[in-house]
């Protein structure tokens, strides 16, 4: 029983996911200017939360792209908190 527990909890950590939207082709060099953890309560039912990545890159079309992720810490913090608390990673790169 131990073992299949500890074996539930390794894959739920190692199970990150990213979603990525490059707005500029990959050649375009890029410098991340924003990283940053958004806070959702209770698993984020209901709840948006907005970044204008056209105000940290100082106009839309230095965007090159945005991405959110669930690191193995906001998933492991997820996990703890049983969704009550539920970060997760976003990231805006500017072209440099």
């Amino acid at each position: 029983m131990k073992k299949a527990f500890l074996l539930i909890c390794l894959f739920s950590i190692a199970g990150c996911a990213t979603q990525r939207f490059d707005l500029q082709p990959p050649s375009t060099k890029a410098v991340s200017s924003l990283d940053d953890a958004q806070i959702f309560w209770v698993g984020g039912i209901g709840q948006q939360k907005e970044v204008d990545a056209a105000k940290v890159c100082g106009s839309a079309d230095k965007v090159v792209r945005v991405e959110t992720e669930d690191t193995p810490i906001n998933i492991l913090t997820r996990a703890i908190t049983l969704s009550i608390y539920a970060p997760r990673q976003v990231r805006v790169y500017c072209a440099a």
